[in-house]
């Protein structure tokens, strides 16, 4: 098994610098810690792991299956809302209630897919952003149980110091990169969700024509997007220590949608990209400045991205990769960009 890894990493990693980039990266994030500890950089980087899932399963829901959610911030509110009561009116613990919202949030997803499931295009975007408006009037109408603008706070953290709170964190968010990666890759050998979520996407008819069913791939769209967005939205609960309205709103819905086309949508490494470029950089600035970035991010967000529109409409993730990695046009391998043939089939790349 060992051997066949090393094996794997020798020829299907090193090969190809986009993947050598990848990794050198992840190995930075676990080793950030022992360079700087201090609070806010942690906490930086805390949340940005946790968005980073929540930018990925859009990504994953409305990327690669094509049901594209302008109210994404539902799953990601209900959970994190689901954690806040949980707590406050029986008392439970990180264990309990991180598991608890998830799993409301994947019911959730069940239930606002079902009549989604009868619309499509612009019509179906429009009913999903309806949904988060809806759940945010509730919360309004019974303040006196879910605090209304003030929201719920005391919410306890994870982990018993802010280290602990970023490993915990950025390992939840690597496994599920990887399991969401997986399920998406339509090249897989023995999980064929992500070719059958490319078939719905780029034509539906000829893919329930070929005998598929495609209302249950759908609806598995949803849950999955729904459990990933629900794991993020209950552990940034737990990490903010306050439930607020803002979890429920445009913006937040449209953060993801931000961080997805900045990178590179249909991808997964682009909305890992999108947000610790944006995410955090911008989190970094406006603690320095103190005005106008710290104000302002998404106005300077939603700038940028149109910028990166105009000039990189694929997303700067992807942007790169093209300029460093080559795919042979025969066995469809990944090469480095300076090779004049391909390392497996010795094709010409052009």
């Amino acid at each position: 098994m060992l051997r066949r890894l090393l094996k794997d990493f020798r020829f299907g990693v090193l090969p190809v610098p986009g993947r050598i980039i990848a990794i050198v990266f992840f190995v930075a994030l676990f080793v950030i810690p022992l360079i700087d500890d201090s609070k806010y950089s942690l906490f930086v980087l805390t949340t940005s792991s946790l968005l980073v899932i929540f930018a990925v399963s859009w990504d994953l829901l409305s990327g690669y299956s094509g049901q594209v959610n302008f109210g994404h911030a539902l799953f990601f509110g209900v959970s994190a809302y689901t954690v806040g009561l949980l707590h406050k009116y029986f008392d439970l613990q990180p264990w309990a209630t991180i598991p608890l919202g998830t799993l409301v949030a994947v019911g959730i997803g069940v239930v606002t897919c079902i009549p989604a499931l009868r619309l499509r295009g612009p019509y179906l975007s429009l009913l999903t952003m309806s949904f988060p408006l809806v759940l945010l009037g509730l919360v309004m109408a019974f303040k006196d149980w879910t605090g209304g603008e003030f929201g719920i706070p005391g919410i306890p953290p994870i982990g018993g110091t802010h280290v602990g709170q970023y490993y915990i964190c950025l390992i939840v968010m690597t496994v599920s990169v990887l399991i969401m990666w997986k399920l998406t890759d339509a090249g897989s050998k023995y999980i064929r969700t992500g070719l059958i979520f490319h078939a719905i996407r780029e034509d539906e008819i000829a893919t329930r024509a070929s005998g598929i069913n495609t209302i249950n791939y759908k609806i598995l769209a949803f849950v999955i997007g729904g459990f990933f967005c629900g794991l993020a939205g209950a552990l940034y609960a737990h990490v903010l220590g306050t439930v607020s309205i803002s979890y429920l709103s445009m913006t937040m819905s449209f953060r993801a949608i931000i961080y997805v086309v900045f990178g590179g949508i249909v991808s997964i490494y682009g909305p890992v990209v999108g947000v610790y470029t944006l995410q955090t950089l911008l989190q970094f600035a406006g603690q320095a400045g103190q005005n106008f970035l710290g104000q302002n991010q998404i106005l300077i967000m939603s700038v940028i991205v149109i910028l990166v529109l105009i000039f990189m409409p694929e997303g700067v993730a992807v942007w790169i990769r093209d300029k460093i990695e080559r795919e042979c046009p025969r066995c469809k391998l990944a090469n480095g960009a300076w090779r004049k043939e391909c390392r497996a089939c010795s094709a010409p790349l052009h």
